[in-house]
């Protein structure tokens, strides 16, 4: 086994939101090598029963660990974490995060009016976690909390903008809007791909608030406490794996995130496959 310091970051999602949340750490963390799963096979999650969603978070974080020797596990799926990330937190043998306190506590620092939205999809807004990590980040904080079936689709599609777009975030976004929020979590790490569609709907007065950034820095901050943060001065090593179809995740991923997805790889239970 690697020391601490040189074992990589585990991350894993239902498919290509959480490269959100990758490329923010990349961003934060260049020294640190990085090995993040899509689970493209099996997408969406947010539609999916609580215990579905939470066998599948199961098997990838298991897998970043036993596979892949990791350090340290972000769960950058919002509707994954929901269901899963107190159990896994209890059970695996590494430090794990998840995006919900990080994205919760950076929407009760934006607000003015203590009035703020959640948009996420069915399975992470059924789920009540964003209610609850709001609750403690603030309880003076009025939540309208709204599930946005269809955004996580049209972002796999690789579909961010036009009149059909426009014209469901037109639909679901109402609640949010009408509640009067000046500050939008956009809860689901798809949803940042949608940004200028989402912030035209609500107005120049609402701030959208994604949880990328914000997890990167909690992450950094677990690492440092840790003492297993990496060395600077060195370019760190990023492994990106899929579940379903290499080629249209790297096509897709590459056009979402960047060159690093170049090589990505087969994922199956084992780890990786050839």
């Amino acid at each position: 086994m690697a020391s601490g310091v040189t074992r990589p970051i585990g991350m894993f999602d239902s498919g290509f939101g959480g490269l959100t949340v990758a490329r923010a750490v990349i961003d934060l963390l260049p020294a640190e090598d990085l090995v993040y799963i899509g689970d493209t096979g099996r997408y969406p999650y947010g539609p999916k029963p609580a215990a579905e969603v939470r066998g599948y978070a199961h098997e990838l974080a298991w897998s970043l660990v036993r596979d892949f020797d990791v350090k340290a596990i972000v769960i950058a799926c919002n509707t994954a974490a929901s269901v899963a990330f107190e159990e896994l937190a209890a059970e695996l043998p590494v430090p794990i995060i998840s995006v919900i306190e990080p994205g919760a506590h950076a929407l009760s620092l934006t607000t003015r009016n203590k009035k703020v939205g959640v948009i996420g999809t069915v399975g992470t807004i059924a789920s009540g976690a964003y209610q609850r990590a709001l609750a403690q980040a603030d309880p003076a904080l009025q939540l309208t909390a709204t599930a946005c079936p269809g955004f996580v689709e049209f972002v796999e599609r690789g579909t961010t903008s036009g009149d059909e777009v426009a014209i469901l975030a037109e639909a679901l976004l109402a609640p949010v809007r009408d509640a009067g929020v000046d500050a939008l979590l956009l809860g689901c790490t798809h949803y940042p791909y949608l940004s200028r569609v989402i912030a035209d709907v609500m107005g120049p007065d609402v701030v959208l608030v994604s949880s990328g950034d914000e997890t990167a820095f909690a992450l950094a901050a677990l690492l440092t406490k840790a003492n297993s943060r990496q060395e600077t001065g060195r370019t760190g090593i990023h492994q990106f794996l899929s579940s379903g179809d290499v080629q249209w995740f790297a096509d897709l991923g590459r056009r979402l995130l960047g060159p690093e997805l170049a090589n990505a790889q087969q994922w199956t239970t084992g780890g990786i496959t050839t």
